[in-house]
């Protein structure tokens, strides 16, 4: 998406549809002026910056409505350049006959995310800042509301300039010594350079394994409840929501495909999957159930298996642990045990079999009993992966990426360190390093990249 910085954009910055407000912001250098054309009440070019106006918005002598107008001058505004923001009533009706009002006399509409785009080019913030914005808008939950603020501040941004700017110095002294390769002499010290790639490599290695936390704070934490039929698995779902979202029946194999849901707790997104009732079946639609049940389960981060706590020896749910925890062996789920129908009159009798089992709890999902203590399993799992919000977390797949290429990069200068390559070489390594690096933040030719990016924005931002 190109954009020109020398013409005025106008769009609906809040939603569209019925409310009390709305605000139709422009940006560019003639946002003044043109404003100016359709608002009565006072001179918006005299106006001092960062105040607000009283007035009307008119078409020729017909009254559109009574607004306030908050004046914004370059380079003091969201996007570096003069901006006013029209505050109106919240008439669909009315903002689109405002918006027509300014294309006419002036402005043109604004694309996707082109006043955030601009704000990246007028160096108001940077590449992964700008993309932050996005994930703030996008946020559902304390957690995702937490690293997009983080890196909308610049701690992200900041983390990768300083290794860039590291290896960016040694690149130099690199290239210096290309100049002088008739001479064989050496600027750059390779002790000290394998010293610097072994230490950004720790780093871009750490930001890439934060990935997989950042990753699911930001979509939600997939937690799948699976077991055999009837066990109580939809009965859990409703009663986790406290409405009834699956359909519940005392015949075996009612669910036949996963139902998603989502819930914040602790301000954290978790999205409960619960799933056909794992068995075998010669039923055609069950098997294709049982077949994605245990899909979702090796793709999730929790599983909650539940059984009948009457159904099953000790033996029995022993070898059920087990042959759970050899299909999930080598992927990153976690398994917690849940016991249910414990609101049976004959479960005291047995309720000592189950205290040799460790990650188990028992609840009755159809009476509600000890379900917080299975949410605070829950919570404890997801609290042991992230230990500190305040730490830099990978959420964007680009960023990912972009660091796993300079981390191959980075590992062929490191081997061409070891086995003592020539300079040319080492030098197409760590220009290839510092593209990638240079491409989360703006700091390469990225046109192409940035349609892209911004592209995927809402109008109006």
């Amino acid at each position: 998406m190109s954009i020109q910085l020398d013409s005025t954009i106008c769009a609906l910055a809040t939603p569209p549809g019925i409310g009390a407000i709305g605000v139709i912001r422009l940006s560019g250098t003639d946002s003044i002026t043109i404003c100016n054309k359709v608002f009565k009440g006072r001179d918006l070019a005299t106006a001092s910056a960062n105040t607000i106006h009283f007035g009307s918005i008119r078409d020729g002598e017909r009254i559109l409505d009574e607004v306030l107008v908050s004046v914004f001058k370059a380079p003091h505004s969201y996007t570096g350049e003069n901006s006013v923001e029209i505050s109106t009533h919240g008439s669909n009706y009315l903002q689109q006959q405002i918006i027509q009002l300014l294309i006419r006399v002036g402005a043109k509409a604004a694309g996707p995310g082109e006043y955030t785009q601009r704000a990246f080019l007028n160096g108001k913030l940077d590449l992964a800042e700008a993309e932050a914005v996005a994930d703030i808008i996008a946020s559902n939950s304390e957690a995702a509301h937490g690293i997009a603020i983080q890196q909308m501040r610049g701690g992200f941004s900041d983390d990768i300039k300083s290794l860039r700017q590291e290896l960016l110095d040694f690149a130099s002294l690199i290239e210096l010594e290309l100049d002088f390769g008739e001479e064989d002499v050496e600027f750059a010290d390779r002790t000290q350079l394998t010293n610097l790639v072994d230490k950004v490599l720790i780093t871009t290695s750490n930001l890439i394994t934060s990935f997989d936390k950042g990753n699911v704070i930001k979509n939600g934490i997939p937690v799948v409840i699976a077991g055999a039929p009837n066990t109580g698995k939809s009965t859990l779902l409703n009663a986790l929501l406290n409405e009834d979202r699956a359909i519940v029946s005392e015949i075996a194999g009612t669910t036949r495909d996963t139902i998603e849901e989502e819930l914040v707790i602790d301000g954290v997104v978790f999205r409960f999957i619960d799933t056909a009732g794992i068995r075998h079946t010669d039923d055609t639609i069950e098997a294709i159930g049982v077949k994605k049940a245990l899909e979702k389960v090796k793709s999730s981060a929790v599983v909650l298996y539940m059984f009948d706590v009457h159904e099953h020896s000790v033996g029995d749910l022993k070898n059920i642990m087990a042959k759970l925890l050899e299909e999930v062996q080598g992927t990153k789920a976690k398994v917690i045990w849940v016991g249910n129908k414990i609101d049976h009159e004959d479960f005291e009798a047995i309720a000592h079999e189950f205290e040799q089992f460790h990650n188990l709890v028992l609840v009755s999902a159809r009476e509600k009993q000890n379900l917080d203590t299975l949410v605070d399993m829950l919570v404890a799992e997801f609290n042991r992966d992230i230990t500190n919000l305040n730490q830099t977390i990978v959420t964007n797949t680009r960023h990912f990426e972009a660091l796993t290429e300079a981390n191959t990069a980075l590992q062929k200068v490191k081997e061409g360190l070891e086995s003592g390559i020539t300079g040319d070489l080492l030098a197409m390594d760590i220009r290839q390093a510092l593209h990638s690096l240079g491409s989360i933040t703006g700091e390469v030719d990225v046109e192409e990249l940035l349609g892209n990016i911004f592209g995927r924005f809402c109008i109006g931002k």
